[in-house]
């Protein structure tokens, strides 16, 4: 295999993606502040906030393994570009919605321009990159970018909706957009796979068809538990999922090669990071409501609170595919694994009175130990199969994270809540109303401890945030004993690989079109 080093125009080609997804990042997690805001000026009842909240996130997973694999048709640039635009307009149009009807069909056309986004930066940096350890350098720089938004999310949201109304908040990524449009064919290649044949539509609808129900059942299982109907939406969307891989068996030109799973390194990278991001993405909300309910923190000063873990992500993203071209990654990966499973154990000794400190050592190892799966993964997945094949795999290893968050809520959720209220210890002479409240959420507690008032609302404030803690010092644990088991597969089946190698230089004729 022969590469060319990429220069200035591919690093400077990067820098522009980069900050794209840094921004878009942002942007996406300052909605979660506004909610409040909106919800009041346009009068959007509970169910539509609720809308307003998953919708994004919900088309998003859903056109995914779609957007991918038209990039691989189309032109990966050209659809880049494309998002890009959608995204801009629909950012528009959702900070100055005049009802929540608008809002909720702006937020869908932002996930359905945010599926393009990722597979095709991922897929492009493959085509800018083809030095092995070059393409592993980029994604560290990629990666650190779009998590480092996700936490200033909260601080930047926390600064504008103290000095703009609440549509500011999804105008930040309108520049990055604007950048992106400009500088995007001039620093970008363009690349399309040769012979990719005609997008089949019955395959694109069998792929919603089993990914949304999915997504949906997992996100009523978080929000009502295991009831009947989420039950049976899992089960429509798994039994539409048999469906698509049969019919992909059969087409020449398939919406997705199957055949891409049978690669050792691509299916063990892409089960871990679908396995990490459901025991220690869905952590990351049991702390943020810790830091809030439990210490008392606003938003805002729990989002400084996160912010040195991020910095250590980030750290950690951009060391990790340096180190590789000493270490193997499998190794690599195991060690940092061990690293997340100590924060874990640190976030078991955290109670309701000890300060958020110990919390954020915890997030904080957690953080720096996850970098060698996430960076060193993301290269396996994208780097282990032909160039034509780049755009579905970037777009199955954002799935995979989707998919993993939204079943790590479900499952972790879940446990969380039987633990919460299996802690709860609830005070003599509540009424049933506050009782239930009480045992619903935590949140739910503080607000009808709020209205007893007294010494039996000071109390039923103690023992909701000492059950709280219980909770999450028990999901921890799990999540530190199923990480380190993950940790023990992960380097027994990716030995074999070994640590990156400079792929050898001469003059190449990249396929652009």
């Amino acid at each position: 295999m022969t590469a060319t080093r990429a220069g200035r125009r591919e690093w400077t080609g990067l820098a522009v993606l980069a900050l794209t997804s840094l921004l878009v990042s942002i942007d996406v997690f300052v909605m979660l502040l506004a909610l409040p805001h909106l919800a009041a000026d346009l009068g959007a009842s509970s169910t539509q906030q609720l809308w307003i909240t998953d919708i994004y996130g919900f088309v998003l997973a859903g056109f995914l393994v779609t957007m991918g694999t038209l990039g691989d048709r189309i032109g990966r640039r050209r659809l880049l570009l494309i998002g890009a635009a959608a995204f801009g307009l629909a950012s528009v149009a959702a900070a100055y919605s005049t009802s929540p009807g608008m809002l909720i069909a702006a937020r869908a056309l932002l996930g359905l321009a945010g599926a393009t986004l990722a597979p095709s930066t991922l897929a492009l940096i493959s085509n800018m990159f083809t030095d092995a350890r070059q393409r592993g350098l980029a994604i560290g720089v990629w990666l650190a970018c779009f998590m480092g938004g996700a936490a200033l999310g909260p601080i930047a949201g926390g600064a504008l909706l103290e000095h703009f109304w609440w549509g500011s908040a999804f105008l930040l990524g309108v520049p990055a957009m604007v950048l992106l449009l400009i500088l995007g064919p001039v620093l970008l290649p363009e690349y399309r796979a040769p012979s990719a044949g005609r997008i089949d539509l019955v395959s694109v609808a069998l792929s919603l068809a089993a990914i949304l129900p999915v997504v949906y059942g997992l996100k009523e299982i978080a929000k009502h538990g295991w009831q009947p109907a989420a039950l049976a939406s899992l089960a429509l969307g798994l039994a539409m999922g048999i469906l698509f891989a049969r019919r992909q068996g059969r087409l020449a030109h398939p919406l997705l090669d199957l055949r891409l799973f049978t690669r050792r390194a691509f299916s063990t990278a892409l089960a871990g990071m679908m396995a990490a991001t459901l025991l220690m993405g869905a952590l990351m909300l049991f702390l943020t409501q810790h830091l809030q309910l439990v210490e008392g923190l606003s938003p805002l000063a729990a989002g400084l609170w996160m912010l040195p873990a991020v910095a250590a992500n980030g750290v950690s993203f951009l060391l990790s595919p340096l180190l590789a071209r000493r270490v193997r990654p499998a190794y690599l990966i195991g060690y940092g694994l061990a690293v997340s499973v100590t924060g874990l154990l640190v976030i078991t000794q955290v109670d309701a009175v000890s300060g958020p400190l110990t919390l954020a050592a915890g997030w904080i190892l957690i953080n720096l130990g996850a970098g060698p799966l996430v960076t060193l993964s993301t290269d396996l997945v994208v780097g282990s199969v032909p160039p034509e094949k780049a755009g579905s795999a970037a777009a199955l290893n954002e799935t995979s994270g989707e998919l993993g968050f939204s079943l790590g809520i479900a499952i972790l959720g879940s446990l969380g809540a039987a633990l919460y209220r299996g802690a709860l210890a609830l005070p003599d002479s509540l009424t049933p109303a506050v009782e239930t409240a009480s045992r619903d959420t935590l949140a739910t507690a503080l607000a009808a401890a709020e209205q007893v008032g007294g010494e039996t609302g000071a109390a039923l404030v103690t023992t909701a945030r000492e059950a709280f803690t219980t909770s999450l010092n028990v999901v921890a644990l799990v999540a530190a004993l199923a990480l380190a088991a993950m940790a023990t597969l992960i380097a027994r089946l990716l030995r074999h690989i070994p640590p990156t190698q400079p792929t050898p230089t001469e003059e190449l004729t990249q396929a652009t079109h």
